[in-house]
């Protein structure tokens, strides 16, 4: 075990963890930021996402000892209240069904949208196509993304 520190949410945190802890188990059972998910395990579902800057990586392949001194936004980050300009829009689309993929792909939008204002349709698919939702919200997700494009301009 080793003393970990890690900004999360803007919040410098120290951890004892095991080197290669994933970050995604520090969050949930170190720090009880349970917004990011637990999916496949092995970086291909998304429902782990969190943002490093501005850059969404997988919170299950990450190890404590990488993580260590980085920053992090965690879904619980955007805002403390669900009125991020991502989440109001996913909430006024019905994006969500069971919800639980959610906070990846918000996460994965937010990081489109930083480094790419006017996404056309293959930058959306290129960014989304790491993620899986179980519930076939796609969609939904593809009627949200243009209302968060057009508050942007």
């Amino acid at each position: 075990m080793s003393e970990i520190s890690i900004v999360i949410n803007g919040q410098r945190r120290t951890v004892d963890a095991d080197d290669e802890t994933p970050l995604l188990w520090i969050l949930r059972d170190a720090l009880g930021l349970t917004g990011t998910k637990y999916g496949c395990g092995v970086g291909v579902c998304g429902a782990c996402t969190v943002l490093q800057g501005d850059r969404p990586v997988r919170s299950c392949q990450l190890p404590a000892a990488r993580a260590a001194d980085q920053s992090f936004t965690t879904i619980e980050g955007l805002s403390s209240d669900g009125s991020h300009a991502c989440q109001s829009a996913w909430v006024e689309e019905d994006v969500s069904q069971c919800g639980y993929c959610q906070a990846g792909m918000i996460l994965t939008a937010v990081a489109l949208l930083r480094a790419n204002p006017r996404p056309g349709n293959a930058d959306i698919d290129a960014a989304f196509d790491q993620l899986v939702c179980r519930c076939g919200t796609y969609t939904r997700i593809r009627r949200a993304l243009p209302r968060l494009i057009q508050s942007a301009q």
